[in-house]
């Protein structure tokens, strides 16, 4: 007899893209882990990729570029002076972002460098939704300093409010009460906030801090650098926005300021480049000029034509809705599978990256041992998947004094590249984090015997307090 067969009731979702070309990942042995940890000094970042099976330290320059992208690199007008591929570049900006003047820079942290020394002066404030590491130093190096003006449910880890990039207004109108509208150049808005956790901040939030900032006449300058994934989030989570494109509430969003910072590594899922970008005709000259001393002339800014043309390009792909459905459904899946397992994680999930609260993995190690740091290495050591700390050390030290910024959270950043890794890559990473979560008892703290002066995240060394 025939049975009846009831159809599932969910529906599962497919990436909107099929593999063409492939690249041979190599696995490895727990003891040649070791060896490799041991040289690079427990910095997951001093690790030589050969030697990496899963890589998951930052989606920065590491997505796959479709094969209009690629066509696109043919295409590229080397000439040094006025290449097409500037002008193909600056139409997809105004286009999706809606900026009239566009500097390219060779990446994200030159577009910071260009507007810190523009237009911060010496004893300068430059509130933000959390800081970001490269834009902090930028900002420091100017002579400003960064005063945090983030929702405070953004240093909770559990706390699930669905917008935790959102900026605390009173904070902000606290802090030009206290130093003076003239004393801040501009407030810096990240969307989405990395450091805490790939949070966004709402269309409503953003709109509150553009009057606020028009109030008493300062700047607002966009980090653009995942607005595409924020604006997926205000069309998910924001009452008013889910019959709308991703494309229209970015454009929206951007509307709302007065120019932006911009890595094309991540959203445009490019290898190399980023831009700054404005309105005010004034600031794009000494932009222009500047550019010309610190990364080209203003029609390349540090870029090749054909990574010009490769980024026009995935600016278009990246607002194409099924495309962000799918590049945070991944993540989503990630995320979903550990809360389910009871891994201790941010929540809500973010859009680039999952990050383990790695204070709730180690409780026992004090946070100037680097319990995130300690968490990033075991995870490598258990199965060769690579992740990031976003922690004490990523937070550097207070100018001032020499000591430790120690952040509220110290966290790992499982970092998703975009169309780079199937399901299968995400069951093996969350498998491997569930071992590691398994062993937190027996973890030992870790001790730092070399400090860069700069950004040590990058290149410190630890030993082990086995």
């Amino acid at each position: 007899m025939e049975m009846n067969r009831v159809p599932p009731k969910r529906r599962s979702w497919a990436e909107p893209w099929k593999v063409k070309v492939v690249e041979p990942l190599k696995t490895t042995t727990r003891d040649h882990r070791r060896k490799c940890m041991a040289e690079a000094g427990y910095n997951t970042f001093l690790l030589r990729s050969e030697d990496v099976y899963i890589d998951l330290l930052t989606d920065s320059g590491t997505s796959a570029m479709s094969d209009r992208q690629w066509a696109g690199m043919m295409l590229g007008d080397e000439a040094y002076a006025g290449s097409r591929n500037y002008y193909h570049l600056q139409e997809a900006v105004q286009t999706y972002y809606g900026y009239r003047y566009l500097v390219p820079t060779h990446q994200g942290r030159g577009a910071e460098h260009l507007l810190s020394r523009i237009l911060i002066k010496p004893g300068d404030s430059v509130p933000g939704n959390m800081y970001f590491t490269t834009t902090r130093l930028h900002q420091e190096l100017a002579g400003g300093r960064f005063v945090d003006c983030i929702t405070p449910a953004a240093h909770d880890p559990a706390d699930p409010s669905p917008f935790k990039g959102d900026f605390d207004l009173d904070a902000l109108e606290r802090l030009i009460g206290e130093v003076g509208a003239a004393r801040i150049p501009y407030i810096c808005v990240g969307a989405t906030v990395n450091m805490a956790g790939g949070q966004p901040i709402s269309m409503a939030n953003m709109r509150a801090v553009r009057e606020l900032a028009t109030r008493h006449g300062i700047r607002v300058f966009l980090d653009a650098t995942r607005a595409v994934e924020n604006a997926y989030f205000i069309q998910q989570r924001e009452p008013g926005h889910v019959d709308r494109s991703v494309a229209s509430i970015l454009r929206e969003f951007c509307d709302l300021s007065d120019g932006c910072t911009m890595s094309g590594k991540k959203d445009a899922m490019v290898n190399i480049g980023g831009w700054l970008a404005m309105n005010d005709a004034e600031l794009y000259q000494e932009a222009a000029n500047l550019v010309v001393v610190y990364e080209g002339l203003h029609t390349y800014g540090g870029m090749a034509g054909r990574d010009m043309e490769a980024m026009a390009q995935g600016i278009v792909e990246s607002v194409d809705d099924d495309h962000v459905r799918a590049r945070v459904g991944q993540v989503e899946y990630l995320g979903q599978k550990l809360i389910d397992w009871g891994i201790p994680i941010v929540r809500p999930i973010g859009g680039h990256a999952v990050y383990l609260d790695a204070k709730a993995f180690y409780p026992h190690l004090p946070q100037d041992e680097f319990p995130a740091q300690r968490l990033a290495a075991e995870l490598y050591l258990d199965s060769g998947v690579r992740a990031m700390e976003r922690g004490i050390v990523s937070a550097g030290r207070d100018p001032a004094t020499g000591d430790h910024h120690y952040p509220r959270l110290e966290l790992v950043r499982l970092t998703i590249p975009r169309r780079v890794y199937t399901q299968a890559h995400m069951d093996v990473t969350a498998e491997s984090v569930a071992a590691v979560h398994e062993r937190r008892h027996e973890a030992k703290g870790l001790a730092m015997v070399f400090e860069p002066k700069y950004l040590r995240f990058f290149q410190a060394r630890f030993e082990s307090k086995d």
